[in-house]
């Protein structure tokens, strides 16, 4: 995937982009086709609603994403420094300038949605503007329109599609599919009414564990793309190890607020200790992260 912009191409990125849309669309076909074998008389239904629910989630999906965090577009009168800060990394990487927007969140972080760079919007909460120097800010900016250069934002969009459509058939079966299974035991609707929240919790597992791993490996793509871009990784570096100590500092119950926006956030609200819980983290450590960038300090200090 040829980039339009100057941020360093990533190919490990592209592969694994490529790789789980894909599996995601295999497990896509596989799940409307059980469901068809399941309720082969609500078939026509079945398609309708799938092809509804995808094009909405992606057409919408960035809007509402945006909407739920409470990202509100700014103009530069209204935030100097912050399109400051964003026209100077569009000028760095010859990329068109996104939407700007403020969340009004103690929470200190950062996001950018949109399916292209025509669309994307780059928001930052008062949180971290509050608590970041220019350099740091800038670094966290270029991270997050790196997502948007490297067009994985769409892709983690696109890819969460099944999740969602899996976990809400999961809870319509579950409400109504057992009630009814009752009336049914004389055909097969009963065992069909049974069997769909099983696949649907099965499909959903699986494309959560893509997702994830894809999260963790974009957001590394993310800060190495930012580093070499401005060629202050310390900056980032910087800007990383604060919003990640500040977070201690907030109010639980506003960081279980943010939490469910995990993956399109700069920092996660909340990162498990234990190994075994890392496989699901939407991000790498943040020794991970700081690791890479003090290589990269390394290498373009040479």
């Amino acid at each position: 995937m040829a980039l339009q912009s100057r941020y360093t191409a990533d190919r490990g990125l592209t592969t694994r982009m490529v790789t789980t849309m894909f599996l995601i669309g295999l497990l896509y076909v596989v799940f409307i086709g059980v469901l068809l074998v399941l309720l082969r008389d609500a078939w026509p239904m079945i398609v309708i609603v799938a092809g509804v629910l995808f094009v909405a989630q992606f057409w919408f999906s960035d809007r509402i994403a945006a909407f739920s965090m409470g990202a509100r577009e700014v103009t530069p009168e209204q935030a100097p420094e912050l399109h400051g800060a964003v026209d100077r990394i569009c000028a760095l990487a010859d990329m068109p300038k996104p939407r700007v927007a403020i969340a009004r969140s103690d929470v200190p972080n950062a996001f950018a949605t949109g399916r292209s760079e025509r669309t994307a919007l780059v928001c930052a909460t008062t949180g971290l503007l509050h608590r970041l120097e220019p350099e740091e800010l800038e670094g966290v900016l270029a991270h997050e329109m790196s997502h948007v250069a490297h067009r994985d934002v769409a892709v983690m969009t696109v890819a969460a599609f099944l999740g969602v459509l899996a976990g809400m058939i999961t809870r319509v079966a579950l409400w109504g599919g057992f009630s009814r299974a009752g009336g049914n035991r004389d055909s097969g609707v009963g065992i069909a009414l049974l069997l769909i929240p099983l696949v649907s919790a099965v499909v959903y597992a699986i494309s959560f564990l893509l997702t994830r791993l894809l999260s963790r490996y974009r957001e590394l793509s993310a800060d190495r793309a930012a580093a070499l871009l401005t060629g202050r990784p310390s900056a980032l570096a910087s800007a990383l190890t604060k919003v990640t100590g500040e977070m201690a500092r907030i109010p639980t119950r506003d960081l279980r607020k943010a939490e469910p926006f995990n993956a399109f956030y700069f920092a996660p609200a909340f990162s498990s200790k234990e190994s075994l819980s890392r496989l699901l983290d939407s991000h790498p450590t943040l020794e991970q992260r700081l690791d890479q960038l003090a290589r990269i300090s390394t290498e373009l200090g040479r």
